[in-house]
């Protein structure tokens, strides 16, 4: 007599499903955001540079410039050159490459430029009667914070402390990108009260800068959370991590 086998039990032959994926952020957005928020200041230099090439007519308004050409000229070019290139160092892809730190080095000079040809401007250009003792003072005191924050971020990279480097790069441009921001906080006033008078442009001016910082302390800190401990400060291994450079 034989002996049954016990039947034999079937393989499930569904595959378990994979984890979802979390959905990526594209990462061009940033970077394009900030480029179109800088294009109207952009497009503003690019007329004054047209006017001093071509010969225009000087008028009250543009006379400063013909008078001393070359801070006004050294300030568009350094700072479409800062917030094109700053704006290209938030692609993490582009981080991760050699480019990053080869574009760090065209960089930090650009806006040390623009913000010293800034505060140059400031003090020795006959300015419109709108332009009063406060936003001097604006002026003045953002233009230096800019130039700080780089030579901090500047000194922070070479001995190795990639978080000091990126929040003070990052707060650097966006004082930078304070024309763009600026625009918005004028439009309104401008389209219902008319042309703001000193005060009022100086507050608008003001507003454009704080709201900037703001924005750039909150990415600084969200951006400390993620970062691995290994990418604290002296951790050299993890400089393709920096945001700018």
């Amino acid at each position: 007599m034989t002996e049954t086998s016990a039947p034999r039990r079937r393989r499930s032959t569904v595959s378990p499903r994979p984890a979802p994926r979390p959905r990526r952020r594209p990462e061009w957005l940033v970077p394009t955001g900030l480029i179109l928020l800088a294009v109207v200041p952009m497009i503003a230099g690019t007329r004054r540079l047209t006017e001093l090439s071509t010969g225009a007519a000087v008028t009250p308004e543009n006379a400063r410039f013909f008078d001393s050409p070359v801070p006004v000229v050294v300030h568009i070019v350094a700072s479409v050159v800062f917030l094109v290139v700053g704006a290209l160092q938030f692609v993490p892809s582009l981080r991760r490459r050699r480019w990053h730190r080869i574009s760090g080095r065209v960089l930090a000079p650009a806006g040390l430029a623009a913000a010293l040809s800034g505060m140059w401007m400031a003090v020795f250009y006959d300015l419109p009667d709108s332009n009063g003792p406060a936003l001097l003072a604006m002026r003045l005191v953002f233009g230096t914070v800019m130039a700080v924050a780089i030579v901090v971020a500047f000194l922070a990279i070479r001995r190795g402390d990639v978080v000091t480097h990126s929040a003070w790069m990052t707060r650097a441009y966006a004082i930078g990108l304070g024309a763009g921001t600026q625009v918005f906080t004028f439009l309104p006033w401008t389209l219902v009260l008319g042309e703001p008078g000193p005060t009022a442009t100086a507050l608008l001016m003001g507003a454009g800068w704080v709201l900037n910082l703001a924005v750039a302390e909150v990415v600084i800190r969200r951006r400390a959370r993620r970062m691995p401990r290994r990418s604290r400060p002296n951790g050299r291994s993890a400089a393709t991590g920096a945001l700018l450079s």
